[in-house]
């Protein structure tokens, strides 16, 4: 069973994740698709007793969340035939009972939004979002809040070609490619504003060729003279729709993510983003 993560606030984001995740789930095998909110737990007041509620108020705010799930997997219903879980849990530390859950039940994608009309739903980009990639416990896959993508057959990987075997994590981006078989763009961001064919470029070229054989990569430079409007349009004229980056500490890419740029990618781009920690 392929088991992808999808958090859920029921905010027009997270329901647009929901379908992205509907939508790539028809090509994959076995896909099941877990339609998943974190709700605050209660307060307590000094004598350990909840504030205000009881155990059957408690039962029933669980039951209006299983409920407004129910309500996304009907939406969602119409795009796939996978199976869908729903999953509500009590919890007011999101990323920790998250990766309890992922840990616990094999999940091979986490689909996330970006952004939510509740504070849960903040946490979709930024540090938190960071923070989640760099546990390293599945890929994320952060959907911009306009993403009209609905496939994952043409996929572009970002590289600066800088110490390949180790900031690739081979292994899990092999388990991603394995999930869609797409056609493999593999992109040279060039952050020196232009192409030079060095010595050391045609090695970690090579070595990257040879690792990822099995799916057949094309290459390419992209200057970043204008990020954006560079990525924006190999997205165009490849037609992409996926992109895989590594943000990573003390690397390029790592910086390229948080700046103004990235998040204009991810707010503004029609096309989701894998983020994988090396």
């Amino acid at each position: 069973m392929n088991n992808f993560l999808v958090p859920v606030d029921f905010s027009e984001t997270s329901r647009n994740a929901a379908r992205y995740a509907a939508h790539i789930s028809t090509l994959v095998p076995d896909a099941h698709l877990i339609l998943y909110n974190v709700f605050d737990s209660l307060e307590y007041g000094s004598d350990s007793s909840p504030l205000g509620t009881d155990e059957e108020e408690d039962a029933g705010r669980h039951k209006i969340m299983e409920l407004a799930l129910e309500s996304v997997k009907r939406e969602i219903t119409a795009i796939t035939s996978a199976r869908i879980s729903l999953v509500a849990e009590e919890s007011n530390r999101f990323l920790d009972t998250l990766e309890k859950y992922v840990l616990k039940n094999n999940i091979q994608l986490i689909v996330m939004g970006i952004t939510g009309s509740t504070r849960l739903g903040q946490i979709f980009m930024g540090s938190n979002t960071l923070n989640l990639v760099k546990r390293g416990i599945a890929p994320v896959i952060i959907v911009p809040p306009h993403a009209t993508s609905e496939s994952a057959k043409n996929v572009m990987l970002l590289t600066d070609f800088k110490d390949i075997e180790n900031t690739i994590p081979l292994d899990t981006v092999k388990s991603v490619l394995d999930l869609f078989r797409p056609r493999l763009h593999i992109v040279n961001v060039d952050h020196e504003h232009y192409v030079q064919v060095t010595e050391e470029y045609k090695t970690e070229r090579g070595k990257l060729e040879t690792m990822l054989k099995d799916y057949q990569p094309e290459f390419y430079f992209i200057r970043l003279f204008d990020f954006m409007e560079a990525i924006n349009q190999f997205v165009l004229d490849n037609k992409i729709d996926l992109i895989l980056t590594f943000p990573r500490k003390h690397s390029f890419l790592s910086n390229i993510f948080k700046t103004t740029n990235t998040t204009q990618l991810a707010y503004h781009s029609h096309v989701p983003i894998v983020a994988i920690q090396s």
